[in-house]
Parts: structure tokens; sequence; C-alpha cells
């Protein structure tokens, strides 16, 4: 998996960008800052504060690799060029409920880019991945924790 690419759209390739450059500009020198005012105060052995910046700077660097690593491994995927009635990772989906007709919305993003309250699902997603290769028209059947489910895709839109 560690050589795997990482499929995310252009603004979630930004978003890991941009909190790469804020963890390494903003985050990392307050840390230092921290652990050099926390040394100040004496007996490092004793010293919580000392303790606990250490700690954070263990959690940063960590932060930072695993987000080098995804950026490292980006497929960035410019969904403004794509096109089609065929859902493919970036599309935005209109869906069905076949049981209730009720209409929902998704898109189709990379696992960090998820936010499923906001319409955008994982790639990994059970929903997804019966919708990926799917055309508009077509009904599809999702196992889900609480049954099968069938949408109808009502639509497939390219909208970055």
């Amino acid at each position: 998996m560690a050589d795997a690419s990482v499929p995310m759209t252009s603004k979630g390739y930004q978003f890991l960008m941009d909190e790469l450059k804020r963890l390494k500009s903003i985050e990392r020198p307050k840390n230092i800052h921290d652990i050099e005012e926390a040394r100040e105060h004496g007996d490092l052995s004793e010293n919580a504060e000392f303790h606990a910046a250490k700690e954070r700077q263990s959690l940063l660097d960590r932060q930072i690799r695993e987000i080098e690593d995804k950026i490292a491994r980006a497929q960035v995927i410019d969904v403004s060029k794509l096109s089609g009635d065929k859902v493919v990772f970036g599309a935005t989906v209109s869906l069905a409920d076949g049981d209730t007709g009720d209409k929902v919305v998704y898109q189709i993003v990379g696992d960090h880019e998820a936010e499923p309250k906001n319409g955008k699902i994982s790639i990994s997603s059970p929903i997804a991945r019966a919708l990926i290769g799917k055309n508009e028209g077509e009904e599809v059947q999702v196992r889900t924790p609480t049954g099968v489910r069938t949408f109808d895709i009502l639509s497939v839109d390219y909208i970055d």
C-alpha cells in the first residue's frame, strides 16, 4: 500500500499543501519555542510542559510525514477536464433512492477529502465503489451496514 497512488481532486491536493505549509511554518516553530521555554523551567524529569511539548513535536512530525507521503503519491484528477455519462473518480452523481425516491447528490473524492455531510464521499466507500463504472440511467445496488439499498443514477456531472 505504501507505493499505491492516492487519488485526489485538485482542491484536495491544495488542502494538503496548505496544511503542510501551516504545520511547517506555524505549528512546528511554535512548538520548538514551547520546548525551549519549558526547558528554562528547570528539572526536565518532572516538567509537564516540557513532556507535553515533546509529545506534541512527535505528533506534528508524524502528521507532516503522513501529509508528505500523500503528496508524494498524489494522483491529482482535474475534474473540470472530465466528461461523459460514466461514473469515475471526481464525478458528482445525482441519485434517487429506489425505496423512498429521495434525491441525494454525491461527489466521489479521495479518502482525506471525504465529508459525507457535505456530499463528498470517499472513493473507498461502499456507495462510491458501487457507482464507479456505471452510467447515467442505470440502477445500482449498494451493500450498506443496514442492508442492500437501490439507487437510480439520475445524472453524472463533472463540477470542480
